[in-house]
């Protein structure tokens, strides 16, 4: 289930909650504080990448504390 995962504080990746580093930008300030979830396949041709400044696939938090 989503909410039991990890979300990266510097990417928003959301990550597996066993991991102890981002799986997107080796970061090891993971958090469980999150809201939102948006699965991106292509980043090039989506907005929402655009404004997240997301340039690679995969599932991503909206909102980090």
């Amino acid at each position: 289930m989503a909410s039991d995962r990890l979300v990266c504080r510097e990417c928003h990746r959301v990550n597996d909650p066993d991991n102890e580093t981002c799986d997107a930008c080796n970061s090891s300030s993971l958090t469980e504080d999150w809201a939102g979830y948006v699965v991106i396949a292509h980043p090039e041709d989506s907005e929402i990448a655009t404004e997240m400044q997301v340039t690679e696939p995969g599932a991503y938090a909206l909102k980090v504390r």
